[in-house]
């Protein structure tokens, strides 16, 4: 499984969900940086994030910065990175990124305000994508989750994701007791046996 913690990115491997980027770890960054607007974030948590060097991530800050789609601000020997909203290149670049990207950071955002949700993670044709297998951009994204939500609770999160996403969403729900059973699932089986991408809840601390 690959998961958008802790994962090596090698700067030169290219990203078959972007093909216009340089590797995956720029389209990671720049949807990082432009799916949340509010927020800046250090290059050391990037870093870490993302489960890359230091100098890897400043020398593609670096670059960034220089061709004006991120803006830097330093506090002390903290530097701190955060999307440019003011190019030209801002609107289409975030539409483009929703539609490349975006699955992870929006669905990881839904999810993670629906309660029953214990995990969840993305399936099919753009985890496969994401994991650098070559082919079509993917018309839908498939997402199972792991856990007792409601069904329609999840099904209006899918449809809020579709809207954001501009594809359609599947979502599919197995029990924690079914996704730990070690009981022959022919769908699980052929999940574990493809490419996945875990998503990254983030919920608020109460």
């Amino acid at each position: 499984m690959q998961d958008l913690q802790g994962t090596i990115h090698p700067v030169q491997l290219s990203s078959a969900l972007f093909p216009l980027l340089r590797s995956q770890l720029v389209g990671e960054l720049l949807t990082w940086l432009y799916l949340r607007t509010d927020e800046s974030f250090s290059v050391v948590e990037l870093s870490r994030h993302f489960g890359t060097s230091q100098p890897t991530m400043s020398r593609e800050a670096d670059r960034l910065v220089s061709a004006g789609l991120v803006l830097e601000q330093r506090r002390g020997n903290m530097r701190l990175l955060r999307a440019n909203l003011d190019t030209p290149l801002a609107r289409p670049l975030t539409e483009l990124l929703v539609l490349t990207y975006g699955p992870a950071v929006v669905l990881g955002e839904l999810l993670a305000t629906v309660d029953g949700v214990r995990e969840a993670l993305i399936y099919g044709s753009w985890a496969a994508r994401y994991s650098g297998e070559a082919g079509p951009v993917p018309r839908d994204v498939d997402v199972l989750v792991v856990g007792s939500a409601d069904e329609d609770v999840l099904f209006d999160a899918a449809r809020a994701a579709e809207r954001r996403l501009g594809r359609e969403v599947n979502v599919r729900q197995v029990s924690v007791a079914t996704w730990e059973s070690t009981d022959d699932n022919p769908f699980l089986a052929s999940v574990r046996g493809r490419p996945t991408v875990q998503l990254e809840l983030r919920r608020e601390s109460s």
